[in-house]
Protein backbone atom coordinates (compact mmCIF):
# COMPACT_ATOMS: atom_id res chain seq x y z
CA UNK A 1 0.00 0.00 0.00
CA UNK A 2 2.99 2.26 0.81
CA UNK A 3 4.88 1.41 -2.28
CA UNK A 4 1.42 2.59 -4.05
CA UNK A 5 0.88 5.80 -2.51
CA UNK A 6 4.37 6.46 -4.04
CA UNK A 7 4.12 5.99 -6.97
CA UNK A 8 4.10 8.79 -9.72
CA UNK A 9 0.58 8.79 -9.88
CA UNK A 10 -0.36 9.47 -6.10
CA UNK A 11 2.87 12.09 -6.30
CA UNK A 12 0.44 14.17 -8.92
CA UNK A 13 -2.38 14.00 -6.73
CA UNK A 14 -0.89 15.01 -3.59
CA UNK A 15 0.75 17.94 -5.60
CA UNK A 16 -2.60 19.05 -6.45
CA UNK A 17 -3.88 18.41 -3.16
CA UNK A 18 -1.08 20.69 -1.65
CA UNK A 19 -2.18 23.92 -3.84
CA UNK A 20 -5.89 23.58 -3.23
CA UNK A 21 -4.61 23.93 1.07
CA UNK A 22 -2.48 26.74 -0.04
CA UNK A 23 -5.50 28.44 -2.10
CA UNK A 24 -7.71 27.66 0.49
CA UNK A 25 -5.51 28.69 3.14
CA UNK A 26 -4.96 32.44 0.87
CA UNK A 27 -8.70 32.71 0.18
CA UNK A 28 -9.45 32.45 3.93
CA UNK A 29 -7.26 34.84 5.47
CA UNK A 30 -8.54 37.46 2.02
CA UNK A 31 -12.06 37.01 3.15
CA UNK A 32 -11.35 36.80 6.47
CA UNK A 33 -9.13 40.18 6.57
CA UNK A 34 -12.13 42.05 4.72
CA UNK A 35 -14.61 41.04 7.69
CA UNK A 36 -12.27 42.30 10.21
CA UNK A 37 -11.53 45.39 8.72
CA UNK A 38 -14.43 46.67 6.94
CA UNK A 39 -17.68 44.52 7.84
CA UNK A 40 -19.75 44.50 5.33
CA UNK A 41 -23.24 43.64 5.71
CA UNK A 42 -23.24 41.35 2.75
CA UNK A 43 -20.23 39.14 4.11
CA UNK A 44 -20.84 37.29 7.39
CA UNK A 45 -18.62 34.66 9.10
CA UNK A 46 -21.56 32.00 7.69
CA UNK A 47 -21.45 33.22 4.27
CA UNK A 48 -17.42 32.78 4.64
CA UNK A 49 -17.41 29.14 5.97
CA UNK A 50 -20.14 28.35 3.51
CA UNK A 51 -18.08 29.59 0.54
CA UNK A 52 -14.70 28.20 1.85
CA UNK A 53 -16.31 24.54 2.64
CA UNK A 54 -18.36 24.85 -1.00
CA UNK A 55 -15.02 25.86 -2.44
CA UNK A 56 -13.03 23.02 -0.69
CA UNK A 57 -15.11 20.05 -1.54
CA UNK A 58 -15.88 21.06 -5.44
CA UNK A 59 -12.01 21.90 -5.23
CA UNK A 60 -10.89 18.70 -4.04
CA UNK A 61 -13.12 16.10 -6.30
CA UNK A 62 -11.32 18.14 -9.09
CA UNK A 63 -7.87 17.58 -7.81
CA UNK A 64 -8.11 14.08 -7.50
CA UNK A 65 -9.79 13.63 -10.96
CA UNK A 66 -7.29 16.08 -12.78
CA UNK A 67 -4.53 14.76 -11.13
CA UNK A 68 -5.57 10.96 -11.52
CA UNK A 69 -6.05 11.87 -15.26
CA UNK A 70 -3.33 14.40 -16.17
CA UNK A 71 -0.36 11.69 -14.62
CA UNK A 72 -1.94 8.36 -16.87
CA UNK A 73 0.04 9.44 -20.10
CA UNK A 74 3.28 9.95 -17.64
CA UNK A 75 2.40 6.72 -16.40
CA UNK A 76 1.79 4.91 -19.63
CA UNK A 77 5.24 6.36 -21.47
CA UNK A 78 7.38 5.17 -17.90
CA UNK A 79 5.94 2.04 -17.81
CA UNK A 80 7.49 2.13 -21.71
CA UNK A 81 10.42 2.31 -20.36
CA UNK A 82 10.50 -0.29 -17.54
CA UNK A 83 9.44 -2.68 -20.23
CA UNK A 84 12.83 -1.85 -22.54
CA UNK A 85 14.96 -2.10 -19.89
CA UNK A 86 13.15 -5.14 -19.10
CA UNK A 87 14.19 -6.80 -22.74
CA UNK A 88 17.31 -4.97 -22.45
CA UNK A 89 18.00 -7.01 -19.03
CA UNK A 90 16.71 -10.27 -20.56
CA UNK A 91 19.52 -10.06 -23.67
CA UNK A 92 16.77 -8.92 -26.16
CA UNK A 93 18.46 -5.80 -27.89
CA UNK A 94 15.99 -5.18 -30.80
CA UNK A 95 13.16 -3.86 -28.94
CA UNK A 96 12.60 -0.57 -28.89
CA UNK A 97 10.19 2.54 -27.88
CA UNK A 98 8.79 5.67 -29.84
CA UNK A 99 6.50 8.59 -28.71
CA UNK A 100 4.66 11.17 -30.57
CA UNK A 101 4.86 13.90 -28.37
CA UNK A 102 8.26 16.29 -28.83
CA UNK A 103 9.51 16.69 -25.15
CA UNK A 104 12.09 15.37 -22.85
CA UNK A 105 10.91 11.73 -22.36
CA UNK A 106 10.67 11.48 -25.93
CA UNK A 107 14.14 12.58 -25.81
CA UNK A 108 15.01 9.85 -23.49
CA UNK A 109 13.32 7.59 -25.56
CA UNK A 110 15.32 8.11 -28.09
CA UNK A 111 18.19 7.89 -26.48
CA UNK A 112 17.00 4.61 -25.42
CA UNK A 113 16.49 3.28 -28.61
CA UNK A 114 20.00 4.42 -29.75
CA UNK A 115 21.39 2.46 -26.54
CA UNK A 116 19.97 -0.22 -27.84
CA UNK A 117 21.10 -0.53 -30.67
CA UNK A 118 24.92 0.19 -29.52
CA UNK A 119 23.88 -2.70 -26.91
CA UNK A 120 22.87 -4.78 -30.22
CA UNK A 121 25.96 -3.96 -32.12
CA UNK A 122 28.14 -4.63 -29.05
CA UNK A 123 26.59 -8.31 -29.23
CA UNK A 124 27.44 -8.92 -32.45
CA UNK A 125 30.59 -7.75 -31.96
CA UNK A 126 31.19 -10.17 -28.78
CA UNK A 127 30.30 -13.17 -31.20
CA UNK A 128 32.67 -11.86 -33.84
CA UNK A 129 35.46 -12.26 -31.27
CA UNK A 130 34.22 -15.74 -30.31
CA UNK A 131 34.11 -16.55 -34.23
CA UNK A 132 37.96 -15.20 -33.93
CA UNK A 133 39.06 -17.20 -30.79
CA UNK A 134 37.63 -20.54 -32.11
CA UNK A 135 39.91 -20.33 -34.96
CA UNK A 136 42.93 -18.89 -32.98
CA UNK A 137 41.75 -22.49 -30.40
CA UNK A 138 42.09 -24.50 -33.06
CA UNK A 139 45.83 -23.33 -34.25
CA UNK A 140 47.15 -24.42 -30.31
CA UNK A 141 44.94 -27.65 -30.11
CA UNK A 142 48.13 -29.56 -29.58
CA UNK A 143 48.75 -27.21 -26.19
CA UNK A 144 44.95 -27.52 -25.14
CA UNK A 145 45.34 -30.95 -25.39
CA UNK A 146 48.92 -30.93 -23.19
CA UNK A 147 46.91 -28.99 -20.75
CA UNK A 148 43.74 -31.33 -20.28
CA UNK A 149 45.79 -34.52 -20.11
CA UNK A 150 47.32 -32.29 -17.48
CA UNK A 151 44.07 -31.50 -15.64
CA UNK A 152 42.72 -35.00 -16.10
CA UNK A 153 45.89 -36.41 -14.28
CA UNK A 154 45.49 -34.37 -11.74
CA UNK A 155 41.79 -34.97 -11.05
CA UNK A 156 42.56 -38.33 -11.48
CA UNK A 157 45.10 -38.47 -8.83
CA UNK A 158 43.05 -36.24 -6.64
CA UNK A 159 39.62 -38.06 -7.11
CA UNK A 160 39.35 -41.43 -8.43
CA UNK A 161 43.18 -42.64 -7.23
CA UNK A 162 42.65 -41.85 -3.77
CA UNK A 163 39.23 -43.22 -3.21
CA UNK A 164 40.64 -46.48 -5.22
CA UNK A 165 43.07 -45.92 -2.50
CA UNK A 166 40.35 -45.97 0.38
CA UNK A 167 38.70 -48.75 -1.49
CA UNK A 168 41.58 -50.91 -1.07
CA UNK A 169 42.58 -50.11 2.91
CA UNK A 170 38.91 -50.98 4.06
CA UNK A 171 38.69 -54.36 1.61
CA UNK A 172 41.96 -55.09 3.08
CA UNK A 173 40.26 -54.35 6.86
CA UNK A 174 36.89 -56.17 6.12
CA UNK A 175 39.07 -59.50 5.08
CA UNK A 176 40.49 -59.47 8.83
CA UNK A 177 37.30 -59.08 9.90
CA UNK A 178 35.41 -61.60 8.37
CA UNK A 179 36.23 -64.72 10.74
CA UNK A 180 36.48 -62.42 13.93
CA UNK A 181 33.66 -59.88 13.59
CA UNK A 182 31.13 -60.49 10.53
CA UNK A 183 29.17 -57.47 11.61
CA UNK A 184 31.81 -54.73 11.48
CA UNK A 185 33.33 -57.08 8.25
CA UNK A 186 30.00 -56.66 6.73
CA UNK A 187 29.49 -52.55 7.55
CA UNK A 188 33.10 -52.19 6.21
CA UNK A 189 31.85 -53.95 2.68
CA UNK A 190 28.95 -51.62 2.70
CA UNK A 191 31.32 -48.89 2.72
CA UNK A 192 33.58 -50.50 0.21
CA UNK A 193 30.71 -50.71 -1.93
CA UNK A 194 30.04 -46.73 -1.44
CA UNK A 195 33.37 -45.47 -1.82
CA UNK A 196 33.89 -47.83 -5.46
CA UNK A 197 30.15 -46.07 -6.53
CA UNK A 198 31.34 -42.72 -5.64
CA UNK A 199 34.76 -43.66 -7.70
CA UNK A 200 32.81 -45.13 -10.52
CA UNK A 201 30.91 -41.72 -10.58
CA UNK A 202 34.34 -39.66 -10.57
CA UNK A 203 35.29 -41.59 -13.31
CA UNK A 204 32.20 -40.89 -15.43
CA UNK A 205 32.19 -37.07 -14.85
CA UNK A 206 36.19 -37.29 -15.93
CA UNK A 207 35.80 -38.93 -19.26
CA UNK A 208 32.53 -36.59 -20.11
CA UNK A 209 35.58 -33.93 -20.17
CA UNK A 210 37.30 -36.71 -22.81
CA UNK A 211 34.29 -36.24 -25.47
CA UNK A 212 35.71 -33.89 -28.28
CA UNK A 213 35.04 -30.09 -27.73
CA UNK A 214 33.92 -30.16 -31.45
CA UNK A 215 30.14 -31.50 -32.26
CA UNK A 216 32.28 -33.12 -35.41
CA UNK A 217 29.44 -31.74 -37.72
CA UNK A 218 26.46 -32.50 -36.30
CA UNK A 219 23.87 -30.03 -35.43
CA UNK A 220 23.08 -29.42 -31.77
CA UNK A 221 20.21 -31.53 -30.88
CA UNK A 222 21.54 -34.72 -32.57
CA UNK A 223 25.03 -34.02 -30.72
CA UNK A 224 22.90 -33.33 -27.39
CA UNK A 225 20.98 -36.44 -27.95
CA UNK A 226 23.56 -38.71 -28.02
CA UNK A 227 25.83 -37.43 -25.25
CA UNK A 228 22.72 -37.85 -22.99
CA UNK A 229 22.29 -41.66 -24.57
CA UNK A 230 25.59 -42.32 -23.40
CA UNK A 231 24.78 -40.84 -20.11
CA UNK A 232 21.61 -43.22 -19.07
CA UNK A 233 23.23 -45.83 -20.54
CA UNK A 234 26.42 -45.27 -17.97
CA UNK A 235 24.27 -43.88 -14.96
CA UNK A 236 21.41 -44.49 -12.86
CA UNK A 237 20.54 -40.94 -13.36
CA UNK A 238 17.34 -39.89 -15.80
CA UNK A 239 17.90 -37.29 -18.17
CA UNK A 240 14.87 -35.61 -20.03
CA UNK A 241 15.83 -33.10 -22.86
CA UNK A 242 13.46 -30.74 -24.88
CA UNK A 243 14.68 -29.02 -28.01
CA UNK A 244 13.61 -26.95 -30.03
CA UNK A 245 14.80 -29.28 -33.57
CA UNK A 246 14.44 -26.32 -36.12
CA UNK A 247 17.66 -24.47 -34.20
CA UNK A 248 20.15 -23.04 -36.63
CA UNK A 249 23.51 -21.47 -35.23
CA UNK A 250 26.37 -20.72 -36.08
CA UNK A 251 29.18 -23.86 -35.35
CA UNK A 252 31.02 -21.44 -33.07
CA UNK A 253 28.42 -20.88 -31.02
CA UNK A 254 27.01 -24.18 -31.03
CA UNK A 255 30.29 -25.46 -29.56
CA UNK A 256 30.19 -22.91 -27.02
CA UNK A 257 27.24 -24.22 -26.16
CA UNK A 258 27.34 -28.11 -26.19
CA UNK A 259 30.85 -27.31 -23.68
CA UNK A 260 28.64 -25.16 -21.40
CA UNK A 261 26.49 -28.30 -21.25
CA UNK A 262 29.63 -30.81 -20.93
CA UNK A 263 30.39 -29.04 -18.11
CA UNK A 264 26.89 -28.50 -16.17
CA UNK A 265 26.40 -32.21 -16.70
CA UNK A 266 29.68 -33.14 -15.25
CA UNK A 267 29.23 -31.10 -12.23
CA UNK A 268 26.10 -32.75 -11.69
CA UNK A 269 27.80 -35.91 -11.87
CA UNK A 270 30.58 -35.20 -9.94
CA UNK A 271 28.62 -33.07 -6.60
CA UNK A 272 25.22 -32.94 -6.91
CA UNK A 273 23.53 -36.75 -5.81
CA UNK A 274 20.90 -36.12 -8.51
CA UNK A 275 18.40 -38.49 -9.55
CA UNK A 276 16.50 -36.47 -12.21
CA UNK A 277 17.98 -33.53 -14.84
CA UNK A 278 15.85 -31.50 -17.12
CA UNK A 279 17.56 -29.75 -19.93
CA UNK A 280 15.27 -27.38 -22.20
CA UNK A 281 16.28 -25.40 -25.01
CA UNK A 282 13.89 -23.69 -26.58
CA UNK A 283 14.07 -20.00 -28.63
CA UNK A 284 12.19 -16.92 -27.58
CA UNK A 285 11.93 -13.81 -28.81
CA UNK A 286 15.10 -13.71 -30.91
CA UNK A 287 16.80 -15.24 -28.21
CA UNK A 288 18.21 -18.51 -27.13
CA UNK A 289 17.18 -20.10 -23.88
CA UNK A 290 19.25 -23.13 -21.91
CA UNK A 291 17.40 -24.12 -19.11
CA UNK A 292 19.61 -26.87 -16.64
CA UNK A 293 17.06 -28.16 -13.55
CA UNK A 294 18.50 -31.05 -10.84
CA UNK A 295 16.86 -32.55 -7.94
CA UNK A 296 20.49 -33.26 -6.47
CA UNK A 297 21.81 -31.87 -2.52
CA UNK A 298 22.29 -28.32 -3.84
CA UNK A 299 24.85 -25.72 -2.45
CA UNK A 300 25.41 -22.43 -1.30
CA UNK A 301 26.10 -20.10 -4.18
CA UNK A 302 27.19 -17.22 -1.88
CA UNK A 303 30.51 -19.33 -0.76
CA UNK A 304 33.56 -20.47 -2.49
CA UNK A 305 33.85 -24.18 -0.60
CA UNK A 306 33.84 -26.48 -3.58
CA UNK A 307 36.52 -24.72 -5.87
CA UNK A 308 36.36 -27.57 -8.28
CA UNK A 309 32.60 -26.71 -9.01
CA UNK A 310 33.14 -23.11 -9.01
CA UNK A 311 36.17 -23.26 -11.27
CA UNK A 312 33.25 -25.37 -13.78
CA UNK A 313 30.41 -22.60 -13.10
CA UNK A 314 32.81 -19.58 -13.45
CA UNK A 315 33.98 -21.54 -17.16
CA UNK A 316 30.26 -22.05 -18.11
CA UNK A 317 29.70 -17.89 -16.77
CA UNK A 318 32.46 -17.19 -19.34
CA UNK A 319 31.49 -18.94 -22.27
CA UNK A 320 28.18 -17.98 -21.68
CA UNK A 321 29.30 -13.90 -21.52
CA UNK A 322 31.72 -14.34 -25.16
CA UNK A 323 28.17 -15.25 -26.50
CA UNK A 324 26.41 -11.74 -25.35
CA UNK A 325 24.58 -13.68 -23.52
CA UNK A 326 23.43 -14.01 -19.49
CA UNK A 327 24.12 -16.72 -17.27
CA UNK A 328 21.85 -17.09 -14.10
CA UNK A 329 22.24 -19.85 -11.08
CA UNK A 330 20.06 -20.67 -8.52
CA UNK A 331 20.76 -23.66 -5.74
CA UNK A 332 18.89 -24.72 -2.44
CA UNK A 333 20.19 -27.07 -0.55
CA UNK A 334 18.59 -30.55 -0.29
CA UNK A 335 16.24 -29.18 -3.43
CA UNK A 336 18.61 -29.14 -6.17
CA UNK A 337 20.20 -26.74 -8.54
CA UNK A 338 18.42 -24.29 -11.19
CA UNK A 339 20.72 -22.65 -14.42
CA UNK A 340 19.21 -20.45 -16.90
CA UNK A 341 21.24 -19.12 -19.71
CA UNK A 342 20.00 -16.48 -22.55
CA UNK A 343 21.66 -15.92 -25.87
CA UNK A 344 20.91 -13.38 -28.22
CA UNK A 345 20.02 -15.01 -31.99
Amino acid sequence: MLKRLNSIRFSYIRSHLYALFLTTVILLSFLLSIYVLFSPKWLTTESIFLFISTYLLIALLLSLYVGFKSSGDLKERLDYFSVLITQFTNGNYNSRVYFNEDDEIARIGNEMNELGKRMQSQVKSLQRMADEKADLAKSSHKAAVIEERQRLARDLHDSVSQQLFGVTMMAEAALKQIDKNPTLAKSQLEDVASSALQAQTEMRALLLHLRPVHLSGEPLPIGLRKLLEELKQKSTIQFKLEIDEAIKLPETTEEHIFRIIQESLSNILRHANAKEVKLKILTKSNELFIHIADDGQGFDVGTDSDRKTSYGLKTMKERSEELGGTFTIRSIQHEGTYIDIRIPC
